[in-house]
């Protein structure tokens, strides 16, 4: 958020909002001037809107990220919608979710070629920000991969999508014989986060499959989820769909994370939003 656009006018020491102000970047506590709002805080909404504009309609950065990705030693494969631009991925949702016949024709070719599947079939898609797919993809990855290569799982190639949306990575995961499939997605921009990037997991993805059946880790992003975090969400879902056979609604995020509170007392397990485990 550019310092320039903020209102840089003292608050209201009495103003009891003050500082919940201090603590979270949503729009509390603007202040008026007469019965509009102050200039200041009227700039800083129209900048964050224009941000949040521009990210659904940067143009996804393809050729950069797979650069990215042979210096690391990753092969990757480029795919497209059947959305033929970003004004009928915008109008048609319906396209973004599978794959142009091209497109299609190309992923049987190289299933072929690699037969046996995959445990993991890995899909990144531009979605409504391209933004966050450029920021975070690669150091999300790396952590990843660190991990996944820790615990035995195989993976696919990153298949990358343009005008991509959630549900191509269940057409992707079928034709690569993959036991589970993870989209790495940019969500939709808020007026705080136009860099937020979504994951979505799938366990036997097959085409016609609804959200019910995905899991979803969301606002990855130096804000938000860390990194890190999302690693760990993503390994917990992985191995409790294995074991489970299944995802989406009836596999909840249940991930143990390690606090100082919890670290020596055995009775803390799970996530603290939902109810306790039995003993």
């Amino acid at each position: 958020m550019s310092d320039v656009l903020m209102d840089k006018r003292p608050l209201d020491p009495q103003n009891p909002l003050l500082e919940l102000r201090r603590l979270t970047p949503a729009r509390i506590a603007l202040g008026r001037t007469g019965t509009s709002l102050p200039t200041g805080a009227q700039l800083d909404f129209q900048y964050a809107h224009a941000q949040a504009r521009d990210a659904v309609h940067l143009p996804f950065d393809s050729a950069g990220l797979r650069a990215q990705l042979a210096e690391r030693g990753r092969d990757s494969l480029l795919l497209h919608s059947a959305a033929t631009d970003r004004n009928s991925y915008l109008q048609r949702p319906d396209l973004g979710r599978k794959l142009s016949d091209e497109s299609a024709q190309r992923l049987r070719e190289h299933a072929a070629s690699t037969p046996g599947g995959v445990d993991l079939a890995v899909v990144v898609a531009d979605g409504l920000s391209a933004l966050a797919v450029h920021r975070h993809t690669l150091p999300f990855l790396a952590r990843m991969e660190e991990q996944t290569q820790a615990e035995g799982w195989s993976l696919s190639p990153v298949i990358l999508v343009e005008q991509g949306r959630v549900a191509v990575a269940d057409e992707i995961g079928e034709r690569l014989g993959a036991r589970m499939v993870v989209i790495l997605i940019g969500e939709r921009p808020g007026l705080s986060s136009p860099d937020s990037l979504g994951l979505y997991f799938t366990y036997n993805p097959k085409v016609g499959l609804t959200d019910a059946y995905r899991n979803c880790i969301s606002n990855v992003r130096l804000e938000g989820l860390s990194y890190g975090m999302a690693v760990h969400r993503l390994l917990y879902l992985m191995r409790e769909a294995c074991r489970r056979q299944l995802s989406g609604v009836h596999l909840k995020d249940e991930a143990q994370v390690q606090t100082l509170e919890s670290k020596n007392d055995a009775t803390i397990k799970g996530n603290f939003l939902l109810s306790p485990l039995d003993a």
